[in-house]
């Protein structure tokens, strides 16, 4: 589309604050069965609930924490019907290629999508998570690595055993300026339609906080990257919000200690989320117009 469509808000959390011209969902219902990880199953349920929404035309699709960033596996399976192959570009702290073998989760749904035979690539852009690493490089899915199919640009980590496993993908660069110089010398040689998801906890916690660990990326740098991208966007994602949840699950409650994250007063939780607002209003302008066919 030629203009930017209104944002779609998938308010599972509550915690994505009100946008202009937003559609929103009410998904309250389906945190607990969603949020971090279900059965694929269960997310096809989920897709034909929001079938109506999705089938109409949209802009970014704001998805609330991180915990849902396998929601992101729905929305580039829908990509099906692009006449080109579609490279998926994902800003990061994590990998998101990890091995988890009771369903989809927001830690795997890039193995899933890297599957996908619309898929050309999927980059996963800004990592400094220690999953790249020695201790859990055996966790990654060694495979799209190894085809090149999955590409991960680290920051300042050692993926020394990944790539004596294969995993030619894995590359590491010193600093985030060399990180995107080398993405925004790609676009020069890669035409093909991107489809850009974004998890905030790519960034530094002086710009916005999550509910996960964080990266070291300014808003400034991931901002500006996004200029490039205007005439090949074919749809956009947005999850690193932050909220709080008790989850039902004894298993999932488990996963989340696991992950350490903290439970956030609520005074503070207001404050990080109006954080978040004022991020993302510059990212709906920095996308305005920038986004070549409809989602």
């Amino acid at each position: 589309m030629k203009n930017m469509q209104k944002p779609l808000v998938l308010d599972f959390d509550a915690s994505v604050l009100t946008l202009p011209d937003e559609q929103r969902i009410a998904l309250s219902d389906w945190q607990e069965s969603i949020r971090f990880g279900c059965r694929l199953k269960t997310l096809r349920t989920l897709e034909a609930a929001l079938a109506p929404a999705l089938n109409e035309a949209h802009g970014p699709v704001f998805m609330g924490s991180g915990d849902y960033h396998h929601v992101s596996y729905l929305l580039i399976e829908r990509l099906r019907h692009l006449e080109e192959p579609v490279r998926v570009v994902v800003f990061d702290n994590h990998p998101d290629n990890m091995r988890y073998p009771f369903g989809i989760h927001c830690g795997s749904w890039v193995w899933h999508a890297s599957r996908l035979p619309h898929v050309a690539s999927v980059e996963v852009l800004g990592i400094t998570s220690t999953d790249v690493e020695a201790g859990h490089a055996w966790e990654n899915h060694l495979r799209p690595l190894r085809q090149n199919k999955v590409r991960y640009g680290c920051i300042g980590r050692d993926v020394g055993l990944l790539q004596k496993l294969g995993g030619r993908g894995a590359n590491n660069y010193a600093s985030t300026t060399e990180l995107l110089a080398a993405f925004s010398a790609s676009l020069e040689h890669n035409t093909a339609p991107i489809y850009l998801s974004i998890d905030k906890d790519v960034l530094s916690p002086q710009d916005v906080h999550t509910n996960w660990d964080q990266g070291c990326m300014r808003w400034s740098e991931l901002g500006a990257i996004i200029e490039p991208l205007r005439d090949s966007l074919v749809g956009c994602d947005v999850t690193g919000e932050v909220s709080t949840y008790r989850y039902q699950s004894r298993f999932k409650r488990f996963l989340s200690g696991l992950d350490q994250q903290p439970d956030i007063p609520a005074p503070q939780l207001s404050a990080w989320q109006q954080a978040q607002q004022r991020l993302n209003l510059d990212l709906l302008r920095r996308l305005a117009r920038r986004v070549r066919a409809q989602i």
